[in-house]
């Protein structure tokens, strides 16, 4: 018993790791998750794929023929027992008992073992008597079903285990190694996976997903495995005709369906049906659950704007295919691959102070960039939900292999009173996103912040700007001080946009961290605020001088300094020197999209569910026996009186488990069969 339990706890144990831990995950994931060290020890120990690990199909295994065997050595003693009322017992023994009573009644014995009859058929005890030299011994029972518990309950066990056994992987695993099938370890399309990856469509038992997107229709579910993939043909068709989904008002998801057609293959015949979250379909005997939902390959129009300046370009995507673009950065060739498309984003939008952007001369230079690659919706105040729109998520791939995530939002949200457009990036998917906010222009969209960017990498144009500022902030009664002024706003700009190093001999960062380092390695600690302050106002203004020329040169107005540009420039200054850190050649923006979805099915075939059932109806029902009935056996032996003026009785009560409900149910007894107890 002890072992068995033992069993049972690291049973209970390993099936909370895989409910935890999510199974079937590539490598990488838990890698990036737990580390090289323990992720080699989690997969060493089978922890990815518990239920078909080989030590926990070998306990179930196990805890099977244990039990089996303890319900086969058990049982014919229960069932032989069950039909035993022990009448052969000793008229002596009875005082040995703790439930015992003794008396002597007025009436004979033919009367009084007529009552006795009476009264224990009343109280609905099962009795059996035995005539003997002398008396007359009535053996009763009550309480049976104690014993039946415990076959009911170690039969759940077994039944439990082996539905689980048969609707694991242990029967696909079976058939692999007997039909020599193998785990498909590549990726492509299901129709180039060779026939030995392939199971029979009548295998048993399964449990795979099939993704089909709108307006298709697929009938080869995936099963996962540890070392790869085996396709599982299914017996019909499902075709998606189209993906619901209803929203609250808040843009937050409520309800999840997928109308779909089933085409059988053997008799040709359809059928229709809805298929919602928790509200399966059933249709030749497998289960069909809607799981989750992907994009099916939509439609994308995107617009590229080059960050190192250039012509803006246009082209076409489609969500799961992949593509090639020439960085204008360095030349090198990247990858590109679109992985999806969200229609609907839901954020934390709280209101906040409206007023504008934060004052660039108030800024810590030095903590500038963690705080603005932050959250794309970070607040201090309570939440507040709303839809901000479509977004995009692609790949960059260089050569060596190594991909960056980017999630760019396409319409620009409100965020501390400005309006930024959101262009996240992330180095591995268990990273959450960092976010570049670039303020909108006067026509609330990209163009005037990425010409003010291409404009920074041109030198004719940041020369233009610096004398354009001079020549308007030198005082017009000192214009000796026009010289210093072009070599600082000069200099200023150079740092700013990383064309000049802030030490010689070292990289150029740019932004204004190479402000910072210039001052900490130029500028006494006494001196920098000071001078920090003038540094960057020379910087806003030559800075706002360069995007009036890139207007110029666009054919569009200068701007006024006014409130709304104030706004603008001081969200530009802080995102352009953010851009540095943004490593991306090129930002790509939605235009325009054809949304097309999927939806994400699981498919099982679980005949074992049914012991499975069965096994929990039994475990209820054992534990139920076990745990609130008790077996008590009564004995009552009636004599002749030594007298001969009566009957002598003797009473005696036995029970699985003494408690106060036996010691009040025998004082009952008692005072019924002794009601009429003589002296």
């Amino acid at each position: 018993m002890r072992f068995s339990i033992t069993l049972l706890t690291v049973i209970c144990i390993a099936s909370v790791i895989g409910t935890v831990l999510r199974q079937h995950e590539s490598m990488n994931n838990y890698v990036n998750q737990f580390g090289p060290f323990w992720a080699q020890v989690f997969d060493a120990l089978d922890l990815y794929a518990v239920y078909s690990a080989w030590w926990f199909l070998l306990i179930l295994a196990f805890l099977v023929a244990s039990t089996s065997l303890c319900i086969a050595r058990n049982a014919p003693k229960i069932l032989v027992d069950l039909k035993a009322y022990k009448e052969q017992i000793r008229a002596s023994s009875l005082k040995s008992f703790h439930h015992r009573a003794e008396g002597t009644l007025a009436a004979p014995r033919a009367e009084v073992l007529d009552r006795v009859s009476a009264l224990l058929v009343a109280g609905g005890w099962k009795a059996k008597l035995q005539e003997r030299e002398g008396g007359v011994m009535v053996a009763a029972r009550k309480g049976a079903a104690n014993k039946l518990g415990y076959l009911a309950a170690h039969s759940a066990i077994v039944l439990i285990c082996i539905g689980g056994l048969f609707d694991g992987d242990l029967v696909v695993r079976a058939q692999m190694a007997l039909f020599d099938k193998s785990a498909w370890p590549g990726a492509g399309l299901l129709r180039n996976v060779p026939a030995e990856h392939v199971l029979s469509e009548g295998n048993p038992t399964y449990r795979g997903n099939i993704l089909v997107g709108e307006g298709q229709r697929g009938g080869t579910a995936v099963i996962q495995l540890k070392d790869g993939v085996v396709l599982q043909p299914l017996p019909f068709d499902i075709e998606l005709k189209k993906f619901l989904v209803d929203f609250y008002p808040t843009g937050m998801p409520k309800r999840f369906a997928s109308d779909i057609v089933l085409h059988d293959r053997d008799t040709g015949a359809t059928r229709t049906a809805t298929v919602k979250v928790n509200e399966p379909v059933q249709h030749r005997g497998v289960m069909i659950y809607l799981s989750s939902f992907e994009d099916g390959g939509s439609k994308l129009k995107l617009r590229g704007w080059p960050l190192g300046g250039g012509t803006p370009f246009q082209m076409d995507g489609e969500v799961g295919t992949e593509t090639k673009i020439q960085s204008e950065r360095d030349g090198q060739t990247l990858g590109l691959e679109f992985t999806g498309l969200r229609v609907i984003n839901v954020e934390n939008l709280t209101a906040v102070d409206a007023s504008g952007g934060t004052d660039v001369r108030k800024v810590d230079l030095v903590n500038r960039l963690e705080s603005h690659l932050g959250s794309g919706a970070k607040t201090r105040t309570e939440k507040t939900l709303q839809n901000v729109g479509p977004s995009i998520s692609y790949k960059l791939r260089d050569a060596a292999g190594q991909a960056r995530e980017y999630n760019n939002y396409t319409l620009p949200l409100t965020l501390d009173g400005q309006r930024v457009f959101l262009a996240g990036v992330r180095e591995t998917p268990n990273e959450p996103f960092r976010y570049l906010r670039i303020p909108a222009d006067d026509a609330d969209g990209l163009a005037g912040w990425m010409r003010l960017r291409g404009g920074l990498n041109e030198r004719a144009l940041r020369e233009a700007a610096v004398q354009r500022y001079v020549a308007r902030a030198t005082p017009a009664d000192k214009p000796e001080l026009a010289e210093q002024l072009t070599v600082s706003a000069r200099r200023a700009l150079d740092l700013y946009a990383g064309i000049e190093p802030v030490r010689a001999g070292e990289p150029a960062v740019g932004g204004l961290q190479a402000l910072s380092g210039f001052l900490e390695a130029s500028v006494p600690e006494a001196d920098r605020e000071r001078t920090s302050d003038v540094l960057l106002r020379i910087l806003n203004g030559t800075l706002f001088e360069l995007l009036n020329l890139t207007r110029e040169r666009a054919g569009l107005k200068p701007l006024v300094p006014d409130e709304a540009t104030q706004a603008f420039m001081t969200q530009a200054v802080l995102s352009l020197s953010d851009a540095f850190f943004y490593p991306a050649p090129v930002l790509l923006a939605l235009d325009d999209y054809t949304q097309v979805q999927a939806s994400v099915f699981q498919v099982t075939r679980t005949p074992g569910k049914t012991l499975v059932y069965l096994g929990c109806l039994f475990l209820i029902i054992g534990v139920f026996a076990m745990l609130y009935v008790r077996e008590r056996r009564l004995w009552v032996w009636l004599e002749d009186a030594s007298d001969g003026g009566g009957t002598r009785l003797t009473a005696a009560l036995s029970s699985t488990r003494q408690t106060l409900d036996t010691d009040r149910e025998f004082e009952q007894i008692r005072d019924s069969l002794l009601a009429k107890e003589s002296a």
